[in-house]
């Protein structure tokens, strides 16, 4: 890792830096690359790219161009291994061992597809992917420090071929010991992507390929939680805490081929229609590995079958999608039909005694739909549909629709109404393993059905903001203590209100957020915190005659104690708590941190959960795993326009 950071520093005194501002390449006035006078009297032209020249995009979103301005929300993104805001999230004690999610959220990734929970957090859906156009090559990488042995580099390369395509090589390697016994992360992604768009403008397409895998040591916590509290010294070093799995871990691999393509027959002036054809292959498998099976989960041989001690499951779907386009700038409708070919199955067949199924597999015939309105530049309606029916897996609609407007200037409301009723998660529909108890096959199971209503306010007093949501799930569905799936009979309601601002006096701000949420009814399927908030309170400025940019400040986290879920490490998902378990939560994690710019690179040092130098760590992720001691988080960003 050293000799790649040597090879960055040493690769970056050959490019050129970008001529614009020093400190924030967003003050620089939009417009394309700058044609300045050689200074002779002939035609030669210089061309300079300003930072509008740099620009990414999903495929059905709007140019951005790169962003690196020195916000404050940076350094809740850039202290992260998978680079994004975890808010309403609290992280297992090693870097890359995913999450427990404190506020209820709906995750579309887990529609028809094998996606444990506490996988998703690393891995980019088909809306994540950004495509970019550049005018020169760039290159961009984000490291970051991990637990004790090993580092997280993303590492970014992309590059126009001539005015009409684009290409990106995007890799990110993860490797964390951790400073438990058997907890090692060891996690990586690839992606290549490209967009093409002729010249005459009829014809554009997207492609992408994308592999993640996801590994990790499961140790199952802690044995003996009262050795972690009582704070004796011998287990400072912790290491010499006993955990519960020895020679467990768990693998997820999430490999997708994608490409979508447009071309317009007519001329659009007078025939703004398209035709797009979408084709996707994607691939999810699930291993949970032993040596041999642990104690931890039996007490006799007759606990057990006779199955192999590791276990697979996966799922596929094939999904063919041909639609039409009409393309007006503030009126865009589309609808196409689709096909899917989905499967779900283990690798080993169950044992003979259980007589469950090996693969479950259909063809889906449905329907897709997508309306866009903009009126006058304040009012924007953004609506999808989509609709599929399958023997095997039943009915599946998903409808999402976005109101956003500007009542006032500078001030915007952002309502929606979402609805979506589909099969349970397919990691809760099918299990093998080992141990009996593991064992399940949920047949016949109803739709889980999510209705969403909510929205927020952006206010341009203080940058602030204030949201609402409200969910009603009918036949929420979950794992019990033993971690066998149900179905509640009864509908499980979510309210969730919050906000979020910034104050500033001179060079000083103080940047809240809080958010509160109740179950109403049902409380015991989905225990959640009454109330989860950060405060950020910084100071910021220009420093070495303006060539860099300083924030350092303090950050302080906390959510109130409640009875969470425990996590099962041999399916990666939330069980119930058992009758033995206990709250967490209620405990302050406070961050130092010390930030710097200069020019396109940023450093970011911090002084993770430093309260516990001054005070016993009795704070805990899950029941039976502590939250991370305190350690020192160092990250670099950095962007290089050659």
């Amino acid at each position: 890792m050293r000799f790649i950071l040597f090879c960055i520093f040493l690769f970056s005194y050959n490019l050129n830096a970008q001529i614009v501002n020093k400190t924030d390449s967003n003050r620089v006035k939009p417009g394309d690359t700058l044609v300045v006078d050689s200074g002779f009297k002939d035609s030669l032209k210089i061309f300079k790219p300003t930072i509008y020249d740099y620009t990414y995009r999903t495929q059905f979103s709007e140019k951005k161009i790169f962003d690196t301005a020195f916000t404050h929300d940076k350094t809740f993104i850039f202290s992260q291994y998978n680079n994004r805001d975890n808010f309403g999230k609290i992280q297992f004690a090693n870097v890359g061992s995913g999450f427990n999610p404190l506020v209820f959220e709906v995750d579309t990734e887990q529609n028809l597809s094998l996606l444990p929970t506490n996988k998703s957090y690393f891995i980019r859906g088909i809306k994540d992917v950004n495509y970019y156009d550049v005018k020169t090559p760039t290159t961009a990488f984000i490291y970051h420090n991990s637990a004790r042995n090993g580092a997280v580099l993303q590492s970014t390369y992309t590059q126009n071929i001539g005015k009409e395509f684009n290409f990106a090589v995007e890799y990110t390697g993860l490797r964390s010991q951790g400073h438990y016994l058997n907890s090692l992360a060891s996690n990586n992604e690839v992606l290549f992507s490209g967009h093409y768009l002729s010249k005459n403008g009829k014809y554009e397409a997207f492609a992408h390929f994308v592999h993640d895998n996801v590994n990790n040591q499961e140790n199952g916590g802690i044995a003996d939680v009262n050795l972690f509290l009582n704070g004796n010294s011998d287990f400072n070093n912790r290491e010499n805490l006993q955990v519960n799995l020895n020679n467990s871990n768990s693998q997820f691999a999430y490999r997708r081929y994608y490409f979508s393509q447009e071309f317009k027959p007519f001329a659009s002036e007078k025939f703004p229609f398209k035709i797009r054809h979408t084709i996707f292959n994607q691939t999810n498998k699930y291993y949970y590995n032993q040596g041999s099976p642990e104690r931890y989960y039996f007490t006799d041989a007759s606990e057990l079958y006779d199955y192999p001690a590791s276990s697979k499951k996966y799922s596929k779907n094939l999904s063919n999608t041909v639609s039409i386009l009409f393309d007006k700038k503030n009126f865009k409708l589309d609808a196409g039909v689709r096909h899917q070919l989905i499967k779900l199955g283990v690798g080993t067949p169950f044992p003979t005694a259980l007589n469950f199924p090996q693969e479950l597999s259909e063809n889906r015939i449905g329907a897709v739909g997508n309306l866009l309105i903009k009126l006058w530049d304040k009012v924007e309606l953004n609506s999808n549909l989509e609709f599929s029916s399958g023997k095997q897996f039943g009915s599946f609609v998903r409808s999402q629709n976005l109101l956003r407007f500007e009542p006032i200037p500078d001030y915007f409301v952002n309502a929606k109404v979402n609805f979506q009723s589909a099969s349970p998660s397919f990691n809760l529909l099918l299990n093998p393993s080992v141990y009996k108890n593991f064992n399940y096959y949920f047949a016949d199971p109803k739709n889980q059905s999510i209705t969403e209503i909510g929205g927020d306010v952006n206010l341009k007093w203080f940058k602030s903001s204030v949201f609402a949501n409200y969910f009603r799930i009918d036949n929420y569905t979950y794992l019990d203590f033993k971690a066998l799936p149900q179905q509640s009979s009864s509908s499980v309601n979510i309210s969730q209100i919050g906000g979020e601002a910034t104050f500033s006096y001179g060079n000083f701000h103080l940047n809240p957020k809080v958010l509160f949420q109740s179950a109403i009814g049902n409380k015991d399927l989905l225990p959640m915190p009454n109330f989860v908030g950060r405060a950020n309170l910084f100071y910021q400025t220009k420093a070495f005659k303006n060539a860099a940019e300083i924030q350092t400040g303090i950050k302080i986290y906390y959510f109130s104690k409640f009875a969470s879920r425990e996590f099962s490490p041999a399916l990666n998902e939330f069980i119930l708590p058992n009758a033995n378990s206990y709250s967490i939560g209620g405990q302050p994690i406070a961050d130092i941190y010390f930030n710097m710019k200069v020019k396109r690179m940023f450093f970011f040092v911090e002084a993770q959960h430093f309260n516990t130098t001054l005070m016993k760590n009795k704070s805990f992720t899950a029941p039976y795993y502590p939250l991370y001691d305190f350690r020192l988080n160092l990250g670099i960003v950095w962007y290089l326009f050659s």
